[in-house]
């Protein structure tokens, strides 16, 4: 296994903590995404790994759906992914990716949809009432990783949003979620 591999695993399970932390009457509740509800965070990390597969020339193996088991329908795309990244000649095949050139399957995997474990678990813990902290790492990485985006890059619609201000002694995390498009103080 790769760094990579390993990253996605520690990732993934963080995430799948969050699900299976989340209470069925919760799963209605808003989020910090626009227009999402608590299901739909997972909607949306299930549907990102079904993208990705796709530059694996491989799609989300059958699954029950996020609207009926929101647990299974990660779990199955998580396997997915691991698959991928476990296989190192289809991890380390290259394509040409959107806004980023030449990349391989794995980077990709890493780039997208494992990092968006880790914002759209705080997305999920925020609806849910969790525990939002984001490792300091985590942090770090996503802002040093935002940061180098081109602009026109990172505020396309469906990127991140526009920048949430916030006050110069923000935590770290804060710093990172409002330069993500995130507010820090968003609630339910």
């Amino acid at each position: 296994m790769t760094e990579i591999a390993d990253r996605y695993r520690v990732r993934a399970d963080l995430f799948e903590k969050k699900v299976v932390a989340v209470q069925q009457e919760q799963w209605d509740n808003a989020s910090p995404c626009d227009e999402w509800r608590a299901r739909d965070v997972v909607r949306h990390i299930v549907d990102m790994h079904g993208v990705l597969l796709r530059s694996a020339d491989r799609t989300l193996s059958p699954a029950p759906s996020v609207d009926d088991d929101p647990i299974a329908a990660f779990r199955a795309a998580r396997a997915d992914i691991e698959a991928v990244l476990d296989d190192p000649a289809v991890a380390g095949r290259e394509f040409d990716a959107p806004h980023v050139g030449r990349t391989s399957v794995e980077m990709s995997i890493h780039q997208v949809v494992s990092a968006d474990l880790v914002l759209h678990g705080w997305d999920l813990a925020r609806a849910t009432g969790q525990d939002d902290t984001i490792d300091p790492g985590e942090v770090q990485g996503g802002l040093e990783s935002a940061g180098s985006m081109p602009e026109e890059v990172l505020r396309m619609p469906g990127v991140f949003g526009p920048a949430v201000p916030v006050p110069p002694d923000a935590s770290p995390q804060d710093r990172m979620l409002g330069f993500i498009g995130r507010d820090p103080n968003w609630h339910a």
